[in-house]
């Protein structure tokens, strides 16, 4: 019998082969283990960034308060009730606030486990889609970050797992665990119904096409997961109830909210914004994924005719063979046989899927005005999976081997301990912010004369605030002597030149990778990853004599 050439989009023998005797749960197991220390090891190495500094807060505000009502401009609830959990079973610390960011990006590997034990995975997929993951410098930064992003991430995974199980099984326990998948992510952030649109679409065109078949009683199934989120939608963005008014006002508030911010621009960037965040972190995630999304649409529409020369006689032939014979019993000339078509599986499906998840990703992203780091995350993962469709051993070869430069990048972004010169920090809280709070650690009455002053009022919450005198801006020296401060900080744009019985020193608050200081060095820079930073600067004048003027 002649056999039809199949293809489901997995590795091939000879990238197995490339693992030889080696265990596959031990080495997927270690790969785990690796992302749980990446992501846990020296948690708090680094200052809060601004952004966390400010969710931390509400955080504990949320905690020993009560109060917290959902604001488009600090995104979804979810954050801040289970870091208040935490808070309250751990205590209030940088390392609590960035334990579970830690926790669910390390869960994303699990669940790629799950693709597999659904088989749209296999062994070699598994492994290096689950190694990009683990050491991934987006991935890992975004995971030691308090920030709503890898929650999200997290659980669109569970999601689209969670709808393939049901696919494939037909349970409703999956559609409830789908729904919860739907849920947490929408109470993350207001982009979350992006890949809702992109699921919900790409379903309907396989129904119309006759290419997915719903299970039994998916309208019931259907009913019971759209009630479970819709419930687990209204007890966040109600406060549990507290503020019942937002779940009518809450959609127009985000909508306009997210409008008004892309018309202002607010944090601008080319629509290639986050292709040169690939090629700065990723590269070799990007470059596979490349050609892994050439495999997929070849392979997609691949019907080849082939002509070969048959090199059997006629009574030899195979019976599925019926050429056309001049009546000899010579050697038959070449003729043209058709080659039948690769099998396109749900496999392949699945990888064609997350092609169309990237894509439309990537240009919604694009256009969105908001051009923000971590968003990248959110194109990476569909990425990851498309880099490792086909696994050849050449594939194989070159994914192990350009793990050095993921390693560096990881290394770099996440576990150097001062202030660097890279775009993923976007706005981020300086290490030289240490040296000023050890000052007012050291310092009686603090005078704040400036208008940013964050992460201050995280670092002294609660009664250590009390010691603060705030003002917002620059003062006149007689309330200086009234309050007879220790420290006094101040902006270095809005600043004194001098005071008298004072030293002035001044230091980062905040910084930010400078395109326009490194814009004639790119490629210098994309190695050395060097040069200057901008930054926002306070001046610091500590009384002559005090406690704090020994502090360096």
């Amino acid at each position: 019998m002649c056999s039809r050439t199949e293809s489901d989009g997995t590795s091939q023998a000879s990238s197995r082969g490339l693992l030889g005797k080696l265990p596959f749960p031990y080495l997927l197991f270690a790969i785990f283990i690796l992302a749980l220390v990446l992501r846990f090891a020296f948690l708090d190495l680094k200052l809060l960034h601004h952004d966390e500094a400010i969710h931390a807060w509400f955080s504990y505000e949320l905690l020993t308060k009560g109060t917290y009502a959902y604001d488009p401009m600090y995104h979804g609830p979810f954050l801040y009730y289970i870091t208040a959990g935490m808070f309250s079973l751990f205590g209030q610390s940088d390392l609590v606030a960035r334990l579970l960011p830690a926790l669910f990006g390390s869960l994303l590997i699990p669940l790629v486990y799950a693709l597999y034990g659904l088989k749209y995975l296999d062994e070699v997929q598994t492994l290096v889609a689950s190694l990009f993951i683990a050491i991934s410098p987006d991935l890992i930064y975004f995971s030691r970050f308090l920030r709503h992003d890898v929650f999200q991430l997290t659980f669109a995974l569970c999601l689209i797992v969670a709808l393939l199980a049901y696919l494939h099984k037909g349970e409703t326990r999956y559609a409830l665990l789908a729904a919860v998948g739907a849920g947490g992510m929408l109470a993350c952030k207001e982009d979350a119904p992006l890949l809702l649109v992109i699921i919900a679409v790409y379903s309907i065109v396989l129904i119309a096409r006759r290419r997915l078949i719903l299970p039994k009683g998916w309208k019931i199934d259907l009913a019971l997961a759209l009630t479970l989120t819709t419930a687990i939608l209204v007890a966040f963005y109600s406060s549990f109830w507290a503020h019942p008014e937002i779940l009518i006002s809450g959609v127009e508030k985000a909508w306009t909210h997210w409008t008004a911010m892309h018309g202002q621009c607010r944090i601008c960037g080319p629509p290639y914004f986050y292709i040169l965040f690939f090629f700065l972190y990723e590269a070799p995630i990007f470059l596979l994924g490349i050609v892994g999304a050439a495999q997929i649409l070849i392979f997609r529409g691949a019907t080849i005719p082939l002509t070969i020369r048959l090199p059997w006689r006629r009574k030899e032939l195979p019976e599925c063979i019926d050429p056309q014979i001049d009546g000899t019993n010579g050697p038959i000339p070449p003729v043209t046989v058709p080659k039948s078509p690769p099998v396109w599986t749900r496999k392949d499906e699945f990888f064609l899927f997350c092609l169309f998840w990237l894509v439309v990703s990537l240009a919604a992203y694009s256009y969105i005005g908001e051009k923000v780091p971590w968003l990248i995350i959110h194109q990476l993962l569909p990425l990851i999976f498309i880099a490792v469709y086909m696994m050849n051993k050449i594939k194989t070869v070159v994914a192990i081997a350009s793990c050095i430069f993921l390693v560096l990048a990881t290394w770099h972004v996440a576990f150097v301990p001062y202030d660097i010169n890279e775009p993923i920090v976007q706005v981020q809280n300086s290490e030289e912010m240490r040296t000023v709070m050890a000052m007012i650690d050291a310092s009686g009455t603090v005078m704040i004369a400036s208008k940013d002053y964050w992460p201050l009022p995280w670092y002294y919450r609660g009664g250590r605030w009390e010691k603060m005198r705030f003002y917002g801006g620059i003062v006149e020296e007689r309330v200086i002597d009234a309050d007879n401060p220790d420290l006094i900080i101040t902006h270095d744009l809005e600043s004194f030149p001098s005071l008298d019985g004072f030293e002035k020193r001044t230091y980062r608050l905040c910084y930010w990778f400078s395109y326009y200081d490194n814009q004639d060095r790119l490629p210098e820079y994309y190695f050395l990853r060097d040069g200057k930073i901008g930054s926002i600067n306070i001046d610091v004048f500590v009384k002559n004599g005090s406690a704090a003027e020994g502090i360096r």
